[in-house]
């Protein structure tokens, strides 16, 4: 791999490793935890939701529309409300190797990429623009973003 496209590969690496740690012996009604009142996503609506913006970035950099079957698995982004869809009673095990399958289609795609890859631009929500290496860049801090969320749940549901 190129310097630059293999820093920021370590980076979604490392942030996906220790997103997995954090979450490896929740029980299912950790999982569905939605906080206090019930108001906040759980950790698995949003592991699904990781899973799904990482698919979605692959399908990005490559150019490509993301296959109806993918989309309809990993999806939707949100729902009627405009929320993280709510899901409940799908097991720790199948989220995570759901998002291993992304993860390995990312980590293929990474080691294709040069330094120069990076810099080419792609469309994402809205018609706004980005570089490869934003993108890159995005998938990284999106995971580490909701890794507190997560750290935050875990902290509530041990205090009830």
């Amino acid at each position: 791999m190129d310097p630059i496209a293999g820093m920021l590969y370590s980076m979604v690496e490392g942030n996906f490793h220790r997103l997995k740690s954090i979450v490896k012996d929740m029980d299912q009604e950790e999982l569905d935890y939605k906080g206090p009142n019930h108001i906040y996503n759980s950790t698995a609506q949003l592991l699904r939701h990781l899973a799904f913006v990482d698919l979605n970035w692959i399908y990005r950099i490559k150019n490509e529309p993301m296959p109806k079957s993918l989309n309809e698995k990993y999806g939707p982004m949100v729902d009627e409300n405009n929320q993280i869809p709510l899901i409940k009673g799908i097991s720790l095990e199948k989220l995570l190797n759901d998002y291993d399958e992304i993860f390995h289609m990312l980590k293929g795609l990474c080691f294709c990429l040069t330094d120069n890859d990076l810099k080419k631009t792609v469309e994402y929500e809205g018609g706004k623009k980005a570089t490869v290496q934003w993108g890159l860049w995005h998938i990284a801090d999106h995971n580490r973003y909701h890794q507190a969320h997560i750290n935050q749940l875990r902290k509530w549901f041990l205090e009830q």
